[in-house]
């Protein structure tokens, strides 16, 4: 090789460690000046943050070091992974129920299954993988505080609750029946209440948790013969969004959904004062909704945070009154 080639690359290799050497320098000392340190920091607190929910329960050695930096889920553009978390699903045996623990075992979620219906809930175990039977009856305090403990034993926590449980009840005012009402009421307001009580220490001593609370689309308008019905939804909306305010500081997400009519079994089970109630689904504006958009809402509800989900956007702004 030529004298004058050889010093030409000798010269270009030297050139090029004398710039690598001083930009790495430059990189070093941006890296190490504390407000780029802190980035960087808040970057790596951050994945770690999405690595440990991902990975869910198993991970408590952690949750004490990091995730008790780790932001709110209710921040836009975190979320919940379903996978491996632990789920209760009240009132699974049919409808939304059915549907939303079919989509959280097909996610990778442990379903608790939760109804008044044991053959159905031993039937649809056999079924879906990572899940387990818990029949209970919403309306009895004592069944919901044994199906959390069963649950969270059985699993090692709770992650999410959904508070699906209900029956419809169709009456006008003057001929509302009171025993009925109460039944209704303890049915889906208090039995929601006490579940809720019951797995808020489980999701506080995990670091996070989502509770998800199915109201309806009759407690965002004023339908005649709707009146207790209607009440109790727009109650358990009310008792959710106070709960997300004070649970915020916990990392404990609660959401309220609100399902548009649905193609279930609800309409032939509801209670009615007189049988002239059943015009509700065939006087319909929109066509009903199948039980698995539901529960794809319910995800959503589940992995974004948000405060409310409605079915349709067009809900948000449905009139009050019936035309």
């Amino acid at each position: 090789m030529a004298q004058a080639e050889l010093r030409k690359i000798t010269m270009t290799i030297a050139l090029k460690r004398l710039l690598w050497n001083h930009f790495a320098g430059r990189l070093l000392e941006d890296l190490w000046a504390p407000k780029n340190l802190n980035f960087y920091l808040s970057i790596a607190i951050l994945l770690q943050c999405r690595k440990e929910r991902e990975r869910g329960p198993q991970s408590k050695h952690l949750r004490s070091k990091v995730t008790d930096k780790c932001p709110s889920r209710g921040i836009k553009g975190d979320f919940m992974n379903v996978q491996n978390r632990v789920a209760i699903v009240t009132g699974a045996s049919s409808g939304i129920g059915l549907a939303a623990a079919r989509l959280l075992a097909k996610r990778g979620a442990r379903v608790a299954l939760v109804s008044r219906s044991k053959e159905k809930l031993k039937k649809l175990s056999a079924e879906l993988a990572n899940s387990i039977a818990v029949p209970a009856d919403m309306t009895k305090i004592p069944e919901i505080r044994s199906m959390v403990e069963q649950t969270a034993e059985h699993f090692g926590g709770v992650d999410i609750l959904i508070n699906n449980a209900g029956q419809g009840y169709d009456a006008p005012v003057e001929e509302t029946n009171i025993d009925v009402f109460h039944y209704i009421f303890d049915l889906k307001v208090i039995g929601p209440l006490v579940a809720m009580q019951q797995v808020i220490p489980h999701m506080r001593r995990q670091g996070e948790g989502a509770i998800i609370n199915i109201s309806s689309g009759t407690a965002l308008m004023y339908l005649p013969n709707m009146s207790a019905y209607s009440a109790t939804k727009r109650a358990l909306a009310n008792i959710s969004l106070t709960a997300r305010e004070e649970l915020r500081k916990d990392n404990i997400t609660v959401s309220v959904v609100y399902p548009y009519i649905t193609l279930t079994e609800f309409e032939k089970n509801t209670i009615r004062a007189s049988d002239d109630q059943m015009e509700q689904a065939e006087n319909a504006p929109f066509p009903p909704d199948s039980a698995e958009y539901v529960a794809q809402k319910i995800l959503e509800g589940i992995e974004g945070g948000e405060a409310e989900i409605f079915a349709h956007s067009w809900m948000k702004n449905w009139p009050r009154r019936e035309a």
